[in-house]
């Protein structure tokens, strides 16, 4: 069945195969095109083949220290080839993967581990002195496997509390290069855990099935979907796809969707293990890479500098599209990109780790977010009832299809996230906005995030596309602060471009050409640099700190 006619269908997954599993399908392309090159990793090569058997030799290595499908698996770890073997691998052996933010604390690392009951926990020797120090309170992880060696601050802390050690560099090269798993099913689930920044992170479960048509766009992001591994790998090109430079960290839901929606397309991956424009720019030019990823202004503003500036002396010719995924990408960065290449294509995906990939958003000329309209996203009101278009009614935007089973170990917050809307479950994505005549959605931003000051709503995400307008302002954040008159008062914290600033009452007054006056922060708060997470998503909670202790 086509898109177009699952979507005049009033069954949300017409169409879909439930038996659908990453794994099977990246087997499916590994044998369609073993030599190609699928990772580029700090300038280290590996072809599907090869990814494929240190993926097998992962999942030999987990099965061998009693790693048994359904249970889950810790993912502390930054960029590398292990780090996808190990993902792919968990997926083979029918095991979720949990992703870890490598900058938690010990006590974060506590919850985090303790609230997906991780069996065991894959971790990178460099932090080693903070998995050490978690390790005494983990309550279900028996196992710690470690990659780069075994520091002795990390073995005396499992010894003493009675946990193993498993060192990956020299027990992986003796595992089977071989596959000899059972079949991937369609039912086996996936974890995403939400970042954190506005409360305690929470897993997101997912059936595989689901996760492939929702998160991965059904293996094909640019036509119709394709249902069975065959036929993934029956569309892959023997000469491979694209040529993409991914900026994310793994870690990131954002990061793992591109990753395998590129890999099942047949493209080739050039990664990073830390973060750095000039690098990333210039392998851009250097392996004439065709699309260039990010994640939202954190990573955008330092790409675009560099990008702009290597332009000078690096060719460029191969580009032809420059996307972000995972956090919302500013439209002063987009139309600095667009002024020194006309031609690009600009591509701002929108979406969750509770739904998956949920489309392109586009910006008008005011600067408008919109969303186009389709059969799988919706707006709810609070009362989980569906708003017609063409209301001036400001609701949650909601998915439709393929959802996840809910939150992991939480069914108060699933029940409230996912509920049944229509006769169908949905995700009720935190977002706001409203919905016109055509079905387009205006995106608004984040509900939790909303500014009451004086019964008018005003939305941060509005704000910080006016700050970011400013020539000299390098990146913003903005949060509601108390007032005693209004109950709150929007407020901001910036950061200055390098050898430039402004006054407070400079940014005002150019604020107040864009924004109504109750829009524009009464207070900013100028800072070195805005926190962001390892994936570039904005720490709110930092920002109130901030604006709180001014």
């Amino acid at each position: 069945m086509t898109d177009a006619a699952a979507a005049q269908s009033t069954d949300p997954l017409a169409g879909t195969n439930p038996e659908m599993n990453e794994a099977a399908v990246f087997e499916a392309v590994a044998d369609k095109i073993p030599d190609n090159l699928l990772l580029t990793m700090d300038g280290v090569d590996y072809t599907y083949r090869q990814m494929d058997e240190l993926a097998n030799q992962m999942g030999h290595l987990l099965q061998a220290h009693g790693i048994e499908p359904r249970s889950h698996v810790g993912l502390y770890m930054k960029n590398s080839a292990e780090h996808m073997a190990a993902i792919v691998a968990a997926m083979k052996i029918r095991v979720a993967g949990i992703n870890v933010n490598y900058r938690y604390t010990p006590a974060e690392l506590v919850y985090l581990f303790n609230d997906s009951q991780c069996g065991a926990i894959l971790v990178d020797a460099e932090f080693a002195e903070t998995m050490a120090a978690a390790v005494p309170k983990l309550e279900t992880t028996r196992t710690v496997f470690v990659v780069g060696g075994v520091p002795q601050v990390l073995a005396d802390a499992c010894a003493e509390n009675g946990l193993t050690v498993v060192d990956v560099d020299a027990e992986l090269p003796k595992q089977s290069a071989e596959r000899g798993f059972e079949p991937a099913r369609g039912d086996d689930h996936w974890i995403v855990y939400t970042g954190g920044t506005t409360g305690f992170p929470k897993g997101v479960q997912w059936h595989m099935s689901d996760y492939y048509y929702a998160c991965l766009s059904g293996g094909n992001p640019y036509g119709d979907k394709r249902h069975s591994p065959q036929e993934v790998a029956d569309n892959v090109s023997p000469d491979g796809g694209f040529k993409i430079v991914m900026s994310a960290p793994l870690m990131h839901g954002a990061g793992l969707f591109t990753l395998l929606t590129f890999v099942n397309l047949g493209g080739h991956l050039i990664m990073f293990r830390d973060f750095d424009a000039q690098v990333i720019v210039d392998a851009t030019a250097d392996y004439k890479a065709q699309l260039l990823m990010f994640v939202g202004d954190g990573m955008a503003v330092p790409i675009t500098d560099a990008l702009l500036e290597a332009k000078k002396t690096k060719d460029f010719s191969s580009l032809f599209m420059v996307a972000s995924g995972g956090g919302i990408w500013s439209k002063t960065s987009r139309d600095r990109v667009v002024a020194e290449f006309p031609n690009m294509i600009i591509r701002d995906n929108f979406g969750a780790s509770e739904s998956g990939n949920d489309g392109e958003m586009s910006l008008n000329e005011e600067g408008e977010m919109l969303l186009p309209p389709g059969p799988r996203l919706g707006l709810i009101d609070e009362s989980n009832k569906p708003i017609a278009p063409g209301s001036d009614e400001i609701g949650y935007i909601v998915r439709r299809g393929h959802v996840p089973v809910g939150y992991w170990n939480d069914p108060e917050k699933s029940a409230k996230t996912f509920p049944v809307v229509d006769g169908h479950r949905v995700s009720v994505l935190g977002d706001m906005g409203r919905i016109r005549e055509d079905g387009t959605i205006v995106f608004l931003g984040r509900g939790s995030g909303c500014i009451n000051t004086g019964g008018e709503k005003v939305f941060p995400e509005e704000v910080e596309q006016a700050l970011k307008a400013h020539p000299a302002v390098h990146d913003a954040l903005v949060a509601g602060a108390p007032d005693e008159r209004y109950g709150q008062k929007v407020a901001a914290v910036v950061s200055f471009r390098e050898g430039m600033s402004a006054e407070e009452e400079e940014l005002t007054e150019f604020l107040r050409e864009s924004l109504a006056n109750y829009k524009v922060p009464k207070v900013i708060v100028d800072v070195p640099e805005i926190r962001r997470s390892p994936a570039g998503k904005a720490d709110y909670k930092w920002a109130k700190d901030r604006i709180s202790s001014n």
